[in-house]
């Protein structure tokens, strides 16, 4: 009877044990991308004195254009003295945050920052008479636009977000995004910013971005002295970070000198100035 029982109570058991999963092994981790080069620099070529260096600059083959929230200064590149300027409506432009050079014309970025819901527009204007052209009203958005670009047969443009006090529905620097939009200016694709690049933005965003000869895309923080530069992937959603390049600036927007090769010009906010910086070759590792 009790050789019986225990046949029986191993018998109940087998199926129970048959059930049991084994323990799956543990994940192994994605492979991590190859870090950025930290060892290049700028090197500084000419400083000018510009009033309104507190937001971004422009550039094209003879003047710069600094930009300040609803002013825009024009300056001739050869000995930096002041031509004309752009005032505009306070409320209607509020917050003009950077500017290209494209052919005559003038596209700058603005935005409606600090206020919500954020909310973005593409303002024109002519590079010869500093006269305003036109407004692309892009309404409200999950982020302000910072700066925009042509390139190619779209544009791309950065949403910026902050972190607390300066966020918005629970928004962080994290959320700041790429998008590309067609010339309707439809949105019609995107890109996320890698860790790499958004740890060091914290608690701002992006301020300035633009394509380098090298068709690299280089941006810059709200404050920090240093442009990281980004590759477009081959595969997937998040641009890739392949160098940080020290430079003496203070963040904010600025433009490639496309008349004068790896050429920079960018901003010093606080002193008001305009810097030109030459730019080191950029070899991202394969």
């Amino acid at each position: 009877m009790r050789r019986l029982a225990l046949a029986l109570a191993c018998a109940l058991a087998a199926p129970v044990a048959a059930q049991t999963a084994p323990e799956a092994p543990p994940r192994a981790a994605p492979p991590a991308p190859p870090p950025p080069d930290e060892s290049l620099a700028a090197t500084e070529v000419a400083r000018w004195t510009a009033p309104e260096a507190r937001q971004g600059v422009a550039v094209d083959a003879r003047h710069f254009y600094a930009v300040v929230n609803s002013r825009i200064g024009k300056y001739r590149k050869s000995d930096g003295a002041k031509l004309a300027e752009w005032v505009g409506d306070r409320i209607a432009i509020r917050h003009l945050n950077s500017c290209v050079a494209l052919k005559t014309e003038l596209v700058c970025a603005n935005s409606n920052y600090p206020e919500t819901p954020m909310a973005s527009s593409v303002e024109v204007f002519d590079t010869r008479t500093m006269k305003h052209l036109r407004s692309v009203p892009l309404g409200v958005r999950d982020g302000s636009l910072t700066w925009i670009e042509r390139r190619g047969p779209l544009w791309w443009a950065l949403l910026a977000n902050y972190d607390p006090p300066r966020s918005h529905l629970g928004r962080t620097h994290r959320d700041t995004r790429i998008m590309l939009l067609n010339d309707a200016f439809a949105e019609v694709g995107g890109y996320a910013l890698p860790d790499s690049v958004l740890t060091r933005l914290a608690p701002h965003s992006v301020s300035g971005g633009s394509f380098g000869p090298d068709g690299l895309l280089y941006l810059t923080g709200h404050d920090a002295p240093e442009f990281y530069v980004l590759r477009i992937p081959r595969e997937g959603p998040v641009l890739e970070h392949v160098a940080t390049i020290a430079a003496p600036i203070e963040g904010q927007a600025w433009a490639w000198d496309r008349s004068a090769g790896r050429t920079i010009y960018a901003i010093t906010r606080r002193s008001g100035e305009v810097v030109v910086l030459r730019m080191p070759e950029v070899r991202p590792a394969r």
